[in-house]
């Protein structure tokens, strides 16, 4: 089926000039045989093509000759575009490159081309401009009402200090998740994070609802200098874990189980309830526990002032943790990234991939309430003083 898509591509280019002649009458494009044979990496297995040529005796205007370029299959080609595009994915999930060949001869032929080391890092090779080109975007007019933000550690082979990959995804106000910001940053500092925000407002972020992050006090004080009415939810399984470690294994099971009766309450009176009950049990002999657990408490029930539709996605940063359980299986095939360039950039690329899956937020429709300041207690809307009026895009709108 290739060949003869290749032959009738030959002949349409010949005949849509066959008219043009030279001064003896003899044609300018006619058939020349076919080339030498070359190996072709194809999805189903490795051919062997000899693809027809063309004669082009004609010139252009700067007397250059004319040439034949077949559009099917280009000078050079060795791999089909799906083969090319599938390599760089298996080398993310986990392949090392000294393992393309012999993992894939049994599908792509003994003779299969463009598996070599070289050519695996070349194809990767063009991730850094994809990465320059993200860290650059203009980011204005694109609202996002919550954010998620994380600094994820892991080992970088070549160096000592292991590299804190500062991640940010935000969510649209119809419901998608998008990611934000993958940058270096040193040991998740407030100067990291500083530099991190205020790129993002100079290219024209506005400040969110809501930011959602673990215990980092580093990122807690750059938000307060650089979107001071973005409000604060600490992650709950970040506490949970904390809090835990400081109770002996006997006592973590019902501890937990207190823990959860809090993260999961209906409304802010029982989770401050069940806070009390758990200060009153492991107070008196287990107090760094309690000192944890009540440790900046507001920030802890802050999303009890939004939507109870969004709770489930504002209580923790699993939307960043999840994504990056395929790094850390990189991480352990290469035993850590060979440069914090490196790093970053398989961190970028995965997090892009799974950005593909990610599924909107429940309550999509309460979004841009929420953008519009809307007040909410306990889950549940309360200031109804203004109308609600749709918008041009469909989307609800507070009237002014």
């Amino acid at each position: 089926m290739l060949m003869a898509a290749l032959e009738t591509e030959a002949d349409d280019y010949v005949e849509r000039h066959r008219h043009e002649r030279d001064d003896e009458g003899r044609a300018l494009v006619v058939h020349n045989g076919r080339s030498q044979g070359r190996q072709l990496t194809l999805g189903t297995g490795t051919v062997e093509l000899r693809t027809p040529r063309v004669n082009d005796r004609r010139r252009d205007e700067q007397g250059q000759r004319q040439r034949f370029t077949s559009r099917i299959l280009p000078p050079y080609m060795r791999r089909s575009p799906k083969v090319a595009e599938v390599l760089p994915i298996l080398y993310l999930r986990g392949l090392s490159t000294g393992d393309f060949r012999p993992a894939l001869e049994g599908l792509l032929g003994e003779d299969a081309a463009g598996l070599s080391p070289t050519n695996i890092a070349r194809l990767t090779a063009c991730w850094e401009k994809e990465y320059t080109a993200f860290r650059r975007r203009d980011l204005t007019g694109r609202e996002y009402v919550y954010v998620w933000v994380d600094g994820v550690h892991f080992n970088i082979r070549l160096e000592e200090d292991r590299l804190c990959t500062l991640v940010m995804i935000g969510a649209r106000p119809n419901g998608e998740k998008e990611l934000l910001a993958v940058e270096d940053g040193y040991r998740e500092s407030a100067e990291s994070w500083k530099a991190l925000l205020r790129e993002l407002k100079r290219r024209g972020m506005a400040a969110p609802a809501l930011a959602v992050g673990d215990g980092a006090l580093g990122f807690w004080a750059a938000l307060r200098e650089v979107w001071p009415a973005t409000r604060e939810q600490a992650c709950w399984c970040h506490k949970l874990v904390n809090v835990l470690d400081k109770l002996p294994p006997r006592l973590q099971p019902r501890a937990k189980r207190a823990l959860h009766e809090m993260m999961y309450a209906e409304s802010r009176a029982d989770c401050e309830a069940a806070r009390s009950r758990f200060q009153a049990e492991y107070q008196a002999k287990y107090p760094k526990a309690v000192e944890s657990l009540v440790a900046n408490w507001e920030r802890l029930v802050t999303f009890f002032d939004f939507p109870a539709e969004h709770w489930k996605h504002l209580r923790t940063t699993n939307v960043i943790e999840s994504p990056f359980a395929t790094v850390r299986l990189r991480e352990r095939a290469t035993r850590g990234a060979g440069s914090r360039t490196k790093g970053l950039l398989m961190a970028f690329k995965l997090l892009e991939m799974a950005q593909q899956r990610w599924r909107r937020l429940d309550g999509a429709h309460l979004l841009p309430l929420v953008r519009a300041g809307v007040k909410f207690a306990d889950g549940v809307r309360f200031d109804r003083a203004k109308p609600v009026t749709q918008s041009t895009d469909n989307q609800p709108r507070e009237a002014a």
